[in-house]
């Protein structure tokens, strides 16, 4: 095999490339509005030139449907005929793929806008953007990012609905809740194994997984990074290393919000805290006398989720997942050690405090949901509104619960002028442009419960 000459390649990524000598071929991963993985598959051979040249992808790949189809609407498809840019990798994203049965690698890209910077609406531009406003202040965000799934049956039951997976030990589906039960652990450590071994070999720090509030669903956490890039880096490699894994193991592994109408949702917790020029967290406090940082903080997530709702909840079944007593938040409130709110201040030590933003779903783009989460919280500190008093007790029977349309989120989003501030009127109008082609697909759908309700009856 050809030596490559590794002056090309970052010190970071030529240190990964010596240690993977047999690697064949290399995953080119752009990710895009969805969150989905598009890109390309290279040779070794062809890796040095992707690094100095770059690659060519189109435009519109970062804001294809979630059918994959190009958004006309976006202006990013015919109008501009289909235009390419450059595409070229993230320095220090190169990780071994253990998983493929050829040895193989992976690498981010981003695009560039042909004008010499980025292209402003692509989702890990957007949330670097937000970070350099915080930057500008001499403040670091701090964030982890924990992400729910199922664990499913490849194959759909009669009537084309999901079921969980046969459980390996004891070749039944679960049908009982059992969270936090680490049978069920045990029961599929050869998943959470293999699963672990991956994130190891990808550098992806994923410290806990548990069983979670459903059967056949599970969580994985990711420790904090003072790089909200990485984190989400993370989250996105990690959702890749899961999906594939599992198939692997002839299992589906689903971050839909909610593939069963009478089991818990899946969701994405944002964990987030700030640090000044010191590295001092400006949220550290007691429950019994909370920062104005902290404060201000969470009355700008208040604030900004109306505006931003479509980032947390991006697709028709997102909006399934709000239901009662299911531990997904129905309204703004917050406080201390309580599931049921939607802004959460975990139990920590004062010096640790931070907000665990509740309100996004599994299905959501990590990129753009911190970037929401982050935009907030910088609003509400320059704003210092009030967020109120912290809730204690059941945040449900506490304030009103606000009803959830995807066409209502649209409008708000489309609207927002908080939306165009922190993340441009550009992006705002190809990510709207791109959730209102869903909407209208999937509008036009006639679906099974339609026929079964109508038209005999009618």
């Amino acid at each position: 095999m050809p030596v490559m000459n590794q002056l090309a390649l970052p010190a970071e990524d030529a240190a990964t490339l010596a240690q993977l000598r047999d690697c064949e071929q290399i995953d080119l991963l752009l990710p895009d509005m969805n969150g989905l993985l598009r890109g390309k598959r290279i040779s070794r051979d062809a890796l040095e030139k992707a690094y100095k040249d770059g690659v060519c992808l189109p435009m519109s790949l970062v804001a294809t449907d979630i059918t994959g189809n190009t958004v006309e609407e976006t202006g990013l498809g015919y109008d501009i005929g289909d235009e390419d840019r450059i595409c070229r990798p993230v320095p220090g994203s190169l990780r071994p793929v253990p998983w493929q049965p050829r040895p193989s690698a992976q690498l981010l890209l981003q695009m560039e806008d042909g004008a010499g910077g980025m292209f402003e609406v692509q989702p890990r531009e957007v949330l670097r953007r937000v970070l350099a406003q915080y930057q500008a202040l001499g403040l670091t965000p701090v964030v982890a990012v924990e992400l729910e799934f199922y664990l499913l049956d490849n194959q759909v039951d009669d009537r084309g609905h999901p079921q969980v997976a046969r459980n390996p030990a004891t070749g039944e589906r679960n049908h009982s809740t059992q969270v936090y039960y680490i049978q069920d652990l045990d029961d599929y450590r050869e998943f959470t194994d293999e699963v672990a071994a991956a994130c190891r070999a990808q550098g992806i720090p994923a410290d806990t997984a548990v069983a979670e509030y459903a059967p056949g669903q599970f969580e994985i956490n990711l420790k904090h990074r003072a790089d909200a890039l990485q984190a989400c880096d993370d989250a996105i490699m990690l959702k890749r290393a899961i999906k594939a894994i599992a198939t692997r193991r002839g299992l589906l592994a689903s971050f839909m919000a909610k593939p069963f109408a009478d089991q818990a949702g899946s969701g994405a917790h944002i964990h987030a805290s700030v640090l000044d020029a010191s590295g001092r967290n400006i949220f550290a406090c007691e429950p019994s006398a909370p920062s104005d940082a902290l404060r201000h903080a969470v009355a700008g997530l208040q604030a900004a989720s109306r505006d931003c709702m479509l980032m947390f909840a991006p697709h028709a079944n997102s909006y399934r997942r709000f239901v009662l007593n299911a531990f997904v938040p129905l309204n703004d409130a917050w406080g201390f050690n309580n599931r049921t709110v939607a802004m959460r201040i975990p139990h920590s030590d004062a010096a640790n405090v931070r907000i665990e933003h509740r309100i996004a779903g599994a299905d959501a783009n990590p990129y753009l949901v911190t970037a929401a989460v982050l935009a907030g919280m910088l609003q509400g500190l320059h704003d210092k509104g009030d967020p109120g008093p912290p809730t204690v007790g059941n945040a449900y029977e506490q304030g009103e619960a606000r009803e959830l349309f995807w066409r209502d989120t649209l409008k708000d989003f489309m609207a927002s002028d908080f939306v165009v501030r922190h993340f441009g009127e550009r992006f705002r109008h190809i990510y709207g442009q791109q959730k209102l082609k869903e909407l209208r697909s999937f509008q036009r759908e006639v679906t099974s419960l339609e026929v079964d309700w109508y038209l005999r009856q009618v």
